[in-house]
């Protein structure tokens, strides 16, 4: 059976270190992290988050970002598209900020509080063919591209808008501080110094089509796996991540050394940096080069998978590398980790992203070559 194509033609994105894309790229290859430290999310204690300096609200920032995407693809409208929401908080801050502010519940209102609020607020103003939510936690928005994939590949739809979206929740943040992996400075994945990760809010916005334009990058595959092998802790030997990216590979049948750089999901806390860096090194024995960018951006949680893509995607674009930043001593010393941007050749990018209760999503990307 005849199976399409798929290719990002259009993406946009705003985070802590930068409200566009290519500000983002340039805050990676130049090492400015956008996180900063906060007091007031934990008592008495103060911690690092990634946190968007703005003068208007989140909404209107997504919808601005979306518009922006709208508008790079040259399209009247999206009425013919598919909506596809990657998140982990939805609207759980508007719920804290009603509930904050008058300390009662009475004026919430739970259709601003499901994860399927950010569908219902885009839906308002672009009028999708339809729309789905996944809330998968810290793969939400790589599954949201994962589904995007797939029924684009099997011609159910021609065109998806993939949107990862998650805003700084107190009871996120309160959350991973009570598992105890909340860093007190910007974090330094895959470092022996690392002391947890950072909870930061993102917007990122991807187009998917089955047709290529100029200077699109192709999606290769997707993969999945899950492990279940504890609620938070990935399993140590890392057989979940790999599985996961063996499975993406197999999509489209690319081949293990092919790939030359990994994205990886990176978070900066002890367990999930030893595992996914034991499954990157036992599986790829040609040692692609690796980096984790959550030091400059924070742990975006369920946006991280369409933001990670669109670093990925850019990567490919500009044929750069893009480094590491504060990681000076590696655990794994078996890992090509980078230091510093690369100008390198390469055809495919991988991007992982790794979630509670061992739930993995690996993405391929490739360079698009026309004929």
């Amino acid at each position: 059976m005849h199976q399409n194509s798929v290719f990002i033609t259009a993406f946009e994105s705003a985070c802590c270190a930068g409200l566009s894309s290519e500000a983002l790229f340039e805050a990676i290859c130049a090492h400015q992290s956008g996180i900063g430290i906060y007091e007031g999310y934990v008592k008495e204690k103060a911690v690092a988050l990634g946190k968007m300096a703005l003068d208007r609200t989140l909404e209107n920032l997504l919808h601005e970002v979306c518009e922006r995407v709208r508008l790079q693809r040259g399209l009247e409208d999206f009425h013919d598209t598919l909506l596809v929401v990657g998140s982990s908080v939805g609207g759980m801050q508007t719920t804290e900020n009603l509930f904050f502010r008058d300390h009662v519940y009475s004026a919430v209102d739970p259709k601003r509080h499901v994860i399927h609020s950010i569908a219902s607020s885009l839906q308002n103003i672009y009028d999708f063919r339809d729309d789905l939510s996944f809330s998968t936690a810290c793969t939400s928005s790589a599954n949201a591209l994962g589904y995007a994939y797939e029924v684009i590949k099997k011609g159910v739809y021609r065109r998806v808008l993939v949107v990862g979206f998650d805003t700084l929740s107190y009871t996120t943040v309160l959350g991973f501080h009570s598992l105890g992996v909340l860093s007190t400075q910007p974090c330094c994945p895959f470092d022996l110094k690392r002391e947890g990760m950072n909870v930061s809010e993102g917007i990122a916005v991807l187009l998917l089509e089955d047709a290529p334009q100029k200077g699109c990058v192709q999606v290769k595959g997707v993969g999945y796996s899950s492990d279940a092998h504890h609620m938070t802790h990935p399993c140590p030997d890392g057989k979940g991540a790999m599985i996961a990216m063996q499975n993406a590979l197999a999509c489209e049948g690319v081949a293990l050394d092919a790939v030359g750089y990994i994205n990886a999901h990176g978070t900066g806390t002890l367990a999930n940096d030893s595992s996914e860096a034991c499954a990157i090194a036992t599986l790829f024995s040609n040692r692609p080069l690796v980096s984790s960018t959550k030091s400059i951006t924070g742990h975006t949680l369920g946006a991280a998978g369409a933001l990670e893509a669109i670093i990925c995607a850019m990567a490919l674009q500009k044929q750069i590398i893009p480094p590491n930043t504060q990681l000076t001593n590696p655990e794994n010393q078996t890992i090509s980790f980078v230091s510093e941007p690369i100008a390198h050749a390469f055809r495919y990018a991988m991007s992982n992203s790794l979630a509670f209760g061992g739930n993995n999503t690996s993405l391929l990307f490739g360079v698009y070559d026309a004929d």
